[in-house]
């Protein structure tokens, strides 16, 4: 692999020797632009970007669809990321690159790689391209340098997810934290992880872990080290966050030997990285064995040789491969197509992903390893929502119930999508969640009750795991619990604080996005933009500090073992310690 050289302040390139001074300093610090080029053409290091200027919009500037990693097809197919081939000339930088091939669902891109109601129509369908690894960057629109960076991995199983879901959208946020905000596609599902024998034919340790997701999160962070200054952002101080499925890959990142200096403080909401060796009986891991990630590994490669008919049964495409050099093998799976992988994987319920614990890239286990100081002893912050099981209804069957929801997912993403906060309505929970588990305040076998379990069993359990073993490495360690719950009937009863919902305040969207629809209203607004105002400023804060202490949240934050519940009436904040 290729390493990038440090990328100078684009004013610096382009002044001559005798201007740089003078210069930079009508610049302020090389943050913006001379009057030719206007304020959003950067160099980095592989080539120059004309960015957006967002400026009188919303205070900030942009630059979207940015490489950071050569496309990952053909022979680079399951492979560790490579760096970005230079060019010549001026890319535009002006608009999402493809979110990363994927299954259909909720969270997905739809038909357009945007948020709309293609979502619904397109769900257990191929979406997406292989060619996917870009990021995309705000800042305000301002001379200022040296910014606080954040890098942003967005959830999804790790099957699913884009950075175009306008719930992502970094301008608000880069504006309040007066940061730079990024935020990365990464490679998902059995493209992303997969953990077969066949597939080490040599290479850089990484191509032999299975975890070409994990590769990617790293390969944006050497990126950000390499370019943040070109973009007024202090490659010193890099903050890597994610939510529920990219807050596992940054928590495993964490523990990586691959991962030292690459970032300097961690946000993790709603994930874990425990294994069930780790955690009491009867609750459930974030994380599989390795031994999980290898049996799934061939059980894909043999049903995609039974899918094409080269073999007539797993039987049959068992001793096939056996016939096969590892290499013969590779260039098989590699020239299949994208879409038929992960529609077979998809079939025989094989397209999962999460960090797979190789021992090379992640830890045999992750959570030993930080007991033993040696993962990247950073400021933590680690974040939970009060109701996180609400989105997760459909596995309760693994909790002694039966399935919360009534509707497939297709008729529910529709019911939020159109759904008018503002508006009378005569939706109802019974509409959307099983009579047997109304009312919802039922103790024992009401909804709240039976969902309960998958938040402390799950949800609870990885992130208390976390923290008492994190306690004892770094004292900069801080917890929340989102517990807003102010949704307009019947959305506070059916999600209420759950599962992502934290989002939409910690980036400060509110408009059409998959969870931004039954968030709204005005009845709420007041509450609820005091609220995010907090969180956002929050976390500017630790980005800048390595603590989340802000005059906004009106509430004093001590690090763990106390928490900060962070809560809203409809009209005022309603923020506590525990």
């Amino acid at each position: 692999m290729r390493t990038a050289l440090p990328s100078l302040p684009w004013c610096v390139q382009r002044a001559g020797a005798a201007l740089v001074l003078a210069a930079c300093a009508a610049l302020a610090g090389c943050g913006g632009s001379s009057d030719d080029d206007g304020p959003t053409l950067r160099t980095t290091a592989a080539g120059k970007l004309q960015g957006i200027d967002d400026s009188a919009r919303n205070g900030t500037w942009a630059w979207k669809g940015v490489r950071y990693a050569e496309p990952p097809v053909g022979a680079l197919r399951w492979r560790a990321p490579v760096e970005p081939a230079r060019w010549a000339g001026v890319r535009a930088a002006d608009s999402f690159g493809p979110a990363c091939l994927q299954i259909g669902r909720m969270f997905g891109p739809g038909a357009n790689n945007r948020f709309d109601e293609t979502i619904a129509s397109t769900m257990g369908q191929p979406l997406g391209s292989e060619d996917c690894l870009t990021l995309n960057i705000w800042r305000p629109a301002t001379g200022e340098a040296k910014l606080p960076v954040l890098l942003f991995i967005h959830g999804g199983s790790n099957i699913s997810g884009y950075t175009a879901d306008p719930l992502y959208d970094g301008a608000a946020l880069a504006k309040a934290a007066n940061a730079v905000v990024v935020t990365a596609n990464y490679r998902l599902g059995v493209l992303g992880f997969l953990n077969l024998p066949q597939l080490r034919v040599g290479g850089t340790a990484g191509d032999d872990s299975g975890n070409f997701a994990l590769l990617d999160n790293m390969a944006a962070l050497r990126w950000l080290r390499g370019n943040a200054a070109a973009f007024g952002g202090d490659a010193d101080n890099i903050t890597v966050s994610g939510e529920s499925a990219g807050a596992n890959n940054v928590l495993a990142v964490m523990t990586s030997p691959m991962a030292k200096g690459l970032f300097h403080k961690i946000v993790a909401l709603s994930g874990g990285i425990s294994l069930a060796s780790n955690l009491p009986a009867g609750t459930s891991p974030a994380l599989s064995p390795l031994a999980t990630w290898q049996a799934q590994g061939e059980l894909v490669l043999l049903n995609l040789l039974v899918a094409d008919g080269t073999a007539a049964d797993l039987a049959a495409a068992r001793t096939y491969v056996a016939t096969r050099t590892a290499a013969q093998v590779a260039d098989y799976l590699r020239g299949k197509d994208g879409k038929a992988v992960l529609a077979t994987a998809l079939a025989k319920g094989l397209n999962t992903g999460n960090p797979i614990p190789d021992g090379t890239v992640v830890p045999t286990d992750p959570i030993a390893t930080i007991a033993a100081g040696q993962h990247v002893n950073v400021p933590t912050l680690i974040g939970n929502t009060r109701d996180e099981g609400k989105l997760f209804g459909g596995l309760l069957p693994l909790f002694g119930g039966r399935p919360s929801y009534i509707v497939d997912d297709a008729t529910r993403f529709l019911m939020m999508a159109r759904f008018d906060p503002d508006a009378a309505t005569s939706l109802t929970t019974a509409d959307i969640v099983d009579a047997s588990y109304l009312p919802v305040a039922t103790p024992a076998t009401g909804y709240d009750a039976r969902t309960g379990l998958i938040t402390r069993l799950l949800f609870e359990a990885n992130s208390q795991n976390l923290l008492s073993t994190l306690s004892a490495r770094q004292p900069q360690l801080w917890q929340y619990r989102f517990d807003w719950a102010q949704e307009a009937y019947p959305w506070n009863e059916v999600y209420g604080a759950a599962h992502a919902f934290d989002l939409a305040f910690l980036f400060g969207n509110f408009g059409p996005s998959v969870v931004g629809q039954v968030v709204g209203g005005t009845a709420n607004r007041a509450g609820r933009l005091a609220l995010s105002n907090a969180l956002m400023a929050s976390l500017g804060a630790f980005m800048r500090t390595g603590n989340p202490n802000a005059t906004a949240l009106g509430a004093s934050w001590s690090p763990w073992p106390s928490k900060l519940l962070l809560d809203a009436t409809p009209t005022a904040l309603r923020i506590s310690a525990q």
